[in-house]
């Protein structure tokens, strides 16, 4: 399966007309561009309630009424559920920065079945026969010696992308994959990329809201919109830290996402494969074929996988054993040592 990056860029509102593309960003000569490149966000089209203001002016003056009921309604549920549960955002270790903490229903998410959490731990024989594809494209070299740590002296891996992002879509299973060899996830949700993006409703999972331990590594993830349309752009959801920021600056200039920074020795920017490789398929079908490694999303996500816990087991100090001890690991972190 050949894997060439594509991401997108993250332009200042309002939004660019639908589907204006750019080039992305290479930071590795050998990061061939795809047909689709980095492409700009798209402006979503006219909101439903927009629609639904101009054909129905006798019910639309009703609408306010209802949604007074709801809102007191929804304010008691709150009020009843919040006692005893934080919220998403306080208590999600894996995300970062600030942003809105809304419901899963808000923000077209919904809560992820346990079989699909279960088959992000592909079976080892599985990652061993996919390996590394030769044309596989590596995560790039930052070139600095030194390994950024988190609070807790583990190696970061810090993660940016949005809900809406159908490349971000992508690569998310494949970093979920990984780092399920070096800690466990708990409440991750499942969502969509946008229905009105490139590979619209790429399903996936969502790091927001979900928390993330390992004795190994600190991960940090920032979902920095949802893929509800909001006016020109979508509902804004987290916003990356100064320090997120930086980085971000530093090894993408152009500011695609998904922006993936493994403890400032390597970095992907934008996806490793194409969206199209999910397209039409339920999240449930994407999970099943993880561990078929003769499928196409194996070939893809676990060949992907395998890069990123390469480049994770090598600012380890190759822990766990069990990993780094894996062939196809120890050979993908030889190619990226040289």
């Amino acid at each position: 399966m050949s894997k060439s990056p594509s991401g997108s860029p993250r332009p200042a509102r309002p939004s660019p007309s639908p589907k204006s593309k750019s080039t992305t960003n290479s930071k590795n000569s050998s990061r061939a561009s795809t047909n689709n490149g980095a492409r700009t966000r798209p402006t979503p089209t006219p909101a439903p309630w927009a629609r639904f203001r101009t054909r129905h002016p006798v019910l639309t003056a009703l609408v306010p009424v209802g949604l007074v009921v709801a809102a007191v309604a929804t304010m008691i549920a709150i009020k009843a559920a919040g006692d005893g549960n934080p919220s998403a955002s306080a208590s999600s270790h894996a995300a970062a920065g600030s942003g809105s903490a809304a419901g899963s229903a808000d923000r077209g998410t919904t809560k992820l079945s346990p079989q699909v959490v279960d088959a992000l731990s592909v079976p080892t024989t599985t990652l061993e026969t996919v390996g590394s594809p030769s044309s596989d494209v590596l995560p790039t070299k930052t070139g600095t010696a030194s390994t950024l740590k988190g609070a807790d002296g583990k190696p970061l891996i810090t993660y940016i992308g949005a809900e809406y992002c159908p490349f971000c879509a992508a690569e998310r299973w494949a970093l979920a994959v990984a780092l399920s060899r070096f800690g466990t996830f708990e409440n991750l949700s499942g969502t969509q990329s946008s229905v009105s993006d490139e590979f619209p409703g790429t399903q996936t999972l969502s790091f927001y809201g979900s928390s993330y331990s390992s004795p190994y590594v600190d991960f940090r993830a920032v979902e920095e919109e949802t893929n509800q349309v909001d006016g020109n752009s979508y509902q804004p959801l987290q916003a990356p830290t100064s320090a997120q920021s930086a980085l971000m600056a530093k090894y993408d200039s152009q500011g695609s996402i998904p922006f993936l920074d493994i403890a400032n020795r390597y970095v992907i920017t934008g996806s490793s494969f194409s969206p199209q490789v999910l397209q039409g398929l339920s999240r449930s079908q994407i999970a099943a074929d993880l561990a078929n490694p003769s499928s196409a999303v194996a070939q893809a996500v676990d060949g992907t996988a395998n890069d990123i816990t390469a480049a994770i087991a090598s600012v380890t100090g190759n822990q766990p054993s069990s990993v780094a001890s894996s062939a196809s690991v120890a050979a993908i972190e030889q190619k990226l040592a040289a």
